[in-house]
């Protein structure tokens, strides 16, 4: 049985930048080839900061939710909180805790990491964290960017399957989270610093 190996690469190029992520041309070879400008290959690749989800849950088994506007899209979607690892986030679950309580204004007794996933290897080079957090409790406004406008949304953790499967949720990384919460993941991953 053959085994894949990794491309050779060459110095990537930066094409773009943009707020949230930059735009790479890197060129690679196959692992027989020579390494060479003529052997290599083209591919494009987003560079961006790894990404946090959280799952808050309150004490009543509610789970707090973000509705929000997403230009990709151009529509209206229901997800959990979540967003970019910033540079000043000491860890993953720092900046999880950090997006709850700016998305939401709750702030949660413990949170536990669910794992990893990569958004979407082909195109991007970086990581989405989740989490789930429990014992939530609103204790302040939220705080939201300049590029933000959300309204929280609460529904019993029973009913996201159904919003699932209705359509009602449909963000990837976010069904990603839930997967992985119904896995019981977190159950044995302990408490995230």
């Amino acid at each position: 049985m053959m085994s894949v190996r990794p491309w050779q690469k060459l110095p990537p190029e930066r094409l773009a930048d943009a707020k949230v992520f930059a735009l790479y041309r890197e060129r690679a070879c196959p692992p027989e080839a020579e390494v060479s400008a003529t052997a290599a290959r083209d591919f494009y690749v987003i560079h961006a900061p790894d990404w946090v989800n959280v799952i808050p849950l309150t004490p009543a088994g509610e789970v707090v939710l973000v509705e929000q506007y997403r230009h990709g899209i151009d529509q209206v979607t229901l997800e959990i909180p979540g967003g970019m690892v910033d540079t000043t986030d000491a860890t993953p679950a720092a900046a999880a805790a950090r997006e709850l309580e700016e998305e939401t204004g709750y702030v949660a007794e413990t949170i536990e990491a669910l794992g990893y996933c990569h958004p979407n290897p082909a195109i991007q080079n970086n990581r989405c964290y989740s989490f789930v957090a429990r014992g939530v409790r609103r204790l302040k406004p939220p705080r939201f960017d300049s590029s933000e406008a959300l309204a929280v949304r609460l529904a019993p953790l029973e009913a996201i399957p159904t919003l699932i499967a209705t359509g009602q949720i449909t963000h990837a990384l976010v069904i990603v989270a839930f997967h992985r919460l119904g896995l019981g993941v977190g159950n044995h991953a302990g408490k995230a610093g």
